[in-house]
């Protein structure tokens, strides 16, 4: 259930506006499609009960802007971390720079920071490197884990064990593995994060089956804009960039597959995200 809001940017049937406060928790808002209309982007995101927003820092320059942004916008927070993509760069003043970033009141955790070994921009030695770096920036700050996993579940996991009793909270941002993979996250006590990759009916049916099998209160939910736009959308997008103010369409893709009502869903994945990155997310 929700209501339709009126927004000039959105064709009209894309405009919806579900009961609940929602959380993306997942937008990388620094990227440059987004530097004309920012303040158009969040605007819209907050008429679509899109309430609260984590802007992902993939490396220090993201971060910082990532950063900024929450400091001139209400409701937006920030991440900062070093993706495994860029983990080739990992040096001491990284990590300074980063220990610097996570004393930062605007930023709620560690990351985006993990293992890709799919595309293996950086080899996997340095990715286990910097990841092992950041998962002790992670216990040394306090601060909940963003992670990006891609191929290497089973490293993840061994790496993930070693550390779990030091470091709070972790999410597997963007969960789109099998369901071996998922127990063990789930085993681990990790948080998982669901974007519109379920709403792709040639890449998302195998996530379809597995959905059911995450506890509501290890759920969130996330855009990981401007990528991965839903196609469950009943209408098309001038651009074809994805948004925050799209999440809605997302909440109600993953609820079908979940069983559970659109309410509901986005009720205990916004209870979940404010617990995790310890954040308000009232409209």
């Amino acid at each position: 259930m929700g209501t339709p809001y009126t927004d000039e940017f959105l064709p009209d049937a894309l405009q919806f506006r579900p009961e609940s406060p929602l959380v993306d928790i997942g937008a990388n808002l620094t990227h440059e499609s987004f530097q004309r209309d920012l303040a158009d982007v969040i605007a819209r995101a907050k008429a679509a009960n899109v309430t609260a927003l984590i802007v992902t820092g993939t490396d220090i320059e993201h971060a910082e802007q990532a950063v900024a942004m929450a400091q001139q916008f209400k409701g937006v927070y920030a991440t900062a971390g070093v993706h495994p993509h860029d983990a080739k760069g990992w040096n001491s003043d990284v990590a300074h720079q980063l220990k610097a970033l996570h004393g930062q009141p605007e930023v709620v955790a560690v990351g985006e920071c993990g293992l890709d070994f799919n595309r293996n921009f950086s080899t996997p030695q340095a990715q286990e490197r910097a990841f092992e770096a950041q998962l002790g920036l992670a216990v040394e700050s306090g601060l909940p884990l963003f992670l990006h996993e891609r191929d290497a579940g089973q490293r993840m996991k061994e790496m993930l064990r070693s550390w779990r009793d030091d470091i709070s909270q972790a999410v597997i941002h963007c969960f789109t593995a099998d369901r071996a993979t998922l127990h063990g996250y789930l085993d681990l006590d990790l948080h998982i994060g669901l974007t519109g990759w379920i709403c792709d009916e040639r890449r998302g049916h195998s996530l379809r089956s597995l959905v059911n099998d995450i506890p509501l209160e290890r759920l969130m939910v996330e855009t990981d804009c401007p990528y991965l736009l839903p196609r469950n959308l009943p209408a098309k997008l001038k651009g074809r960039r994805h948004e925050p103010a799209l999440l809605p369409w997302i909440v109600k893709e993953i609820a079908l597959w979940h069983n559970v009502s659109e309410t509901e869903l986005g009720e205990a994945t916004t209870r979940t995200a404010q617990r995790f990155f310890r954040i308000d997310a009232a409209s």
